[in-house]
């Protein structure tokens, strides 16, 4: 059963007003770190102090008295910490405190704290605060670990751009029309600009809209080309989800896992394109033409592809046609299904001592037949990665066997690699089709061909079946 939270969280400018820490060890240095950062007057009481607190005491960064605490000396303070390492003296601290009116926090007793100093992730003039109410700091010690390691960097120049030009649109909007204008800049094509380095020109056009005499955030559409990777949410990167969150629409593909699509804007409207081996619910030429009307409407358009769209993804083939109508478009990567499908199955693509290069290609069968430089690809002392194969793995295998390549050479199909339903059906050319043909695939699945599928036997690691 969770506890009622009994604190309130607040940011407290301290600039220039007199603080109180007693001790000088490594939590109490912290402390003082942080309350040096926010301008405060810091006042440090303790009978010896490390080489960061007597550094800072002798630039002039704050007050060091060497001596053992004194109740006296809480009057005037406004906030007290109290960071020795003898609860004690930290107790006696607080009593003091208490009866001269201040607010204190002890470092060895959460509950007995006024208040409390939260794990703190920082961008700029961007704040995060995170609290468990005292409950669990080591808990909160983690989030703010995996928040700073998850929150890009640029939110910090997207703030002091906001910053900067604050003054500038409380002088020419209406203060009814300021938090709409600062939404489209802040999560539009201008914070885009930010998020990929592009500082400058993200600045530049700013200012070109607030010299204007009406200014007026365009609310022309983008649209955001995005791999999804192999299936396993966890491999999605962090300007992915990003966009994901931020899109106005979602376009996605049959194959792509709901548990993926879910992770996208709550209120953005979402569209099955289909495109599952040869049942298409749009045609592609459909596709191209949606994302530009979409994005001519003035909504942030997300096309959600497995894998990597630049990787047998027709990803180019989209992009064309909204270079074509002017729609600003931008492309991210996503893990290609073969590295993703080859990790999770322990089947390294490339190997010192048995296979020096990889190639992918598409086992999409055109009419029937599968026209491929099959003699560069029977060769020893490589991996063939083979997309959208399953149709044509009985030709795949018996051509690679007639140009050269041995009736037992090694080929595996992952089936839908990275996630829990992850199988993997091991064989050689000889037999991988009857041993396919046993099973019943819905999902995606890729053909791996060469000498370090066997690897598997002690390198395969996720096994969601055992």
């Amino acid at each position: 059963m969770s506890k009622n939270v009994s604190s309130l969280p607040i940011f407290v400018r301290l600039a220039g007003r007199p603080v109180l820490v007693v001790g000088a060890g490594p939590v109490a240095t912290r402390r003082i770190e942080r309350l040096l950062d926010s301008g405060a007057a810091v006042t440090v009481i303790a009978p010896s102090v490390g080489e960061a607190v007597r550094a800072w005491a002798d630039s002039n960064r704050l007050r060091l008295i060497e001596r053992a605490f004194e109740a006296a000396d809480v009057d005037g303070i406004a906030l007290v910490f109290a960071c020795t390492d003898e609860p004690a003296i930290n107790s006696a601290v607080a009593t003091a405190a208490h009866e001269a009116g201040s607010l204190v926090q002890r470092a060895d007793d959460a509950g007995a704290s006024d208040f409390l100093v939260p794990a703190v992730v920082r961008r700029g003039v961007l704040q995060i605060a995170i609290s468990s109410d005292g409950q669990a700091p080591t808990l909160a010690r983690i989030l703010r670990s995996r928040l700073d390691a998850w929150l890009p960097r640029a939110y910090g120049d997207l703030a002091g751009l906001a910053a900067d030009f604050r003054d500038v649109v409380k002088q020419k909007l209406p203060r009814h029309h300021r938090a709409r204008f600062w939404s489209r800049v802040l999560d539009g094509p201008i914070a885009e600009k930010v998020f990929t380095g592009r500082l400058a020109q993200a600045r530049e056009e700013l200012d070109q809209l607030l010299g204007e005499d009406s200014p007026a955030v365009p609310t022309r559409g983008e649209a955001y080309l995005v791999g999804a990777g192999p299936g396993d949410p966890d491999l999605l990167t962090s300007r992915a989800l990003r966009l994901m969150q931020r899109a106005d629409v979602v376009l996605f593909d049959s194959l792509i896992p709901a548990a993926i699509v879910e992770l996208a804007n709550p209120k953005a409207e979402r569209i099955h394109v289909g495109k599952r081996a040869s049942r298409h619910t749009l045609p592609q030429e459909d596709i191209n033409a949606l994302m530009v009307r979409l994005a001519g409407e003035g909504k942030r358009v997300l096309r959600l592809k497995g894998g990597d769209p630049f990787v047998f993804g027709r990803g180019g083939e989209e992009i064309a046609q909204l270079a074509d109508a002017g729609i600003p478009f931008q492309v991210v990567p996503g893990i290609t299904a073969a590295s993703g499908c080859a990790a999770y199955a322990g089947i390294p693509l490339t190997h010192r001592d048995h296979a020096q290069s990889v190639t992918f290609v598409t086992g999409h069968l055109k009419e029937g037949e599968l026209e491929l430089p099959w003699p560069q690809l029977a060769r020893i002392g490589q991996t063939v990665v083979f997309f959208m194969a399953v149709k044509s793995l009985p030709v795949i295998c018996e051509a690679l066997r007639e140009h050269g390549l041995a009736e037992d050479w090694p080929a595996a199909l992952v089936i839908e690699g990275t996630t829990v339903r992850q199988r993997l059906v091991v064989g050689t050319l000889a037999d991988l089709p009857a041993r396919v043909a046993r099973e019943t695939i819905e999902g995606p699945a890729l053909l791996i061909v060469g000498e370090v599928v066997r690897l598997n036997e002690t390198l395969g690691w996720f096994r969601p079946d055992r």
